[in-house]
C-alpha cells in the first residue's frame, strides 16, 4: 500500500512564472526508507511542504495514508524534522520534548517522562536533558530534533537532511536508528545531500531536477554492477592510451589504469587482447559499482537544466563536514 502518492503535482509561484513543481507524479510504499534527492532548486522543499499541508499546490493532488493532505487527520501519524528548525532556546532538552508531547496530545505525566527518556537515551542526548538548548552544538541540536520528531510514535516520518552537523559517529547512530524504525514497520522520507548516506539506509529513492522526476528506483538497482571495469596494467605507452580512448567509452585513464565502459563481455576480451599485443602488463581487472552520486550526476546531466558550479559546492562541503 501506498503512504505517500503524489498525482500530477503543480507548484507555481510568482503568478506563474516560477515553476517549482511541474506535473510530478510519485507513491512511497509503507515500511521503506524512500530518499528524495535533487540539486539546489529542485523543487524538494516545496514538494515537502505540500505534502505537509504547509502549501498549497496550483494543481494535482497529493495523499498520505489516502487521504488528502489538506485534510488535518492526514498529518495526524506524521513525524516531522525540518531542516531550519527554531526550537526555545530558554528550554531544556527535556522542557522541550515535554511541551512537544503535550503539543501532540499526551496528557499522561508518568508516560510522558518515561516516553522522554527512552527517546532522549535512543538519541544519546539522556546526559544532556537538563541542559538549556542554547549551549547544544548543531548535532546536539539534530539529535534533539529527531527526538522531537518521534515524540508521537509516527507511522510516516519526514527527515530534512537528519544528519547536518553530526559527527561521523552521530551519523552511524542515526543510520542505525533509521534502520531499527524501519525495522518496526515506520515509513521513513529522507531529504538529504549526503549521497553516501543515503545509498546506505535508502530501500528507494527518486530524483528530481527543476519539479520533475528524471530517476527513480530502489537502490540496489540504481547502484547495481553494470559494465563497466577498471583495468590495472602498465600504461606508459602514451599511444596505447590514446588509442583506447578512440575506439573506447574510456571514462578515466591514467598511466596504471583505465576505467572503462564496454558493450559486452566480448568487447572487454577484445580491450584485453589488444593490451596484451601492446606488451603491457595486465595486474587486475575489476568490475566497478557504480555509486548512487555516480547516478545521480548522470541523471541531472541527461536532464541538462542543472547548476553544476553548485552542485559541486555541495558536494565539497559534504567532504568537508
Amino acid at each position: 500500500m501506498a503512504i505517500i502518492r503524489a498525482n500530477r503535482l503543480s507548484k507555481y509561484f510568482q503568478r506563474g512564472k516560477v515553476k517549482a513543481l511541474d506535473n510530478l507524479t510519485l507513491s512511497v510504499e509503507r515500511g521503506r526508507i524512500f530518499g528524495l534527492l535533487g540539486p539546489n532548486g529542485a523543487g524538494k522543499t516545496t514538494f515537502v511542504k505540500i505534502l505537509l499541508g504547509l502549501l498549497q499546490p496550483t494543481s494535482g493532488e497529493a495523499f498520505l495514508f489516502d487521504i488528502p493532505v489538506q485534510l488535518p487527520r492526514a498529518r495526524e501519524k506524521v513525524g516531522f524534522l525540518p531542516e531550519n528548525h527554531r526550537f526555545p532556546l530558554y528550554l531544556s532538552g527535556e522542557d522541550f520534548l515535554v511541551f512537544s508531547a503535550k503539543l501532540s496530545g499526551m496528557r499522561d505525566s508518568r508516560k510522558i517522562h518515561d516516553h522522554i527518556e527512552s527517546l532522549l537515551k535512543r538519541v544519546r542526548m539522556w546526559e544532556w536533558r537538563r541542559v538549556k538548548i542554547k549551549k547544544y552544538s548543531k548535532g546536539m541540536m539534530q539529535r534533539l530534533g529527531l527526538a522531537q520528531a518521534l515524540i508521537s510514535d509516527p507511522e510516516l516520518i519526514f527527515l530534512d537532511e537528519p544528519t547536518d552537523g553530526v559527527d561521523p559517529i552521530g551519523r552511524k547512530e542515526i543510520r542505525d536508528l533509521l534502520l531499527e524504525l524501519k525495522q518496526c514497520g515506520k515509513t521513513i522520507f529522507l531529504n538529504s545531500h549526503l549521497l553516501s548516506e543515503v545509498e546506505a539506509v535508502c530501500d528507494e529513492v527518486v530524483i528530481i531536477n527543476k519539479g520533475k522526476v528524471v530517476l527513480q528506483g530502489p537502490v540496489k538497482t540504481l547502484t547495481a554492477l553494470d559494465r563497466r571495469y577498471r583495468i590495472h596494467a602498465d600504461f606508459q605507452n602514451a599511444g596505447l592510451l590514446d588509442a583506447i580512448r578512440r575506439k573506447y567509452d574510456v571514462l578515466e585513464a591514467q598511466p596504471t589504469y583505465v576505467s572503462l565502459t564496454v558493450s559486452s563481455v566480448s568487447q572487454l576480451n577484445q580491450i584485453i587482447d589488444e593490451i596484451r599485443r601492446s606488451g603491457a602488463l595486465i595486474h587486475a581487472i575489476v568490475p566497478e559499482r557504480q555509486s548512487l552520486e555516480d547516478r545521480f550526476i548522470q541523471a541531472i546531466q541527461q536532464d541538462g537544466k542543472a547548476d553544476f558550479d553548485q552542485i559541486s559546492l555541495d558536494r565539497m562541503q559534504e567532504e568537508e563536514q
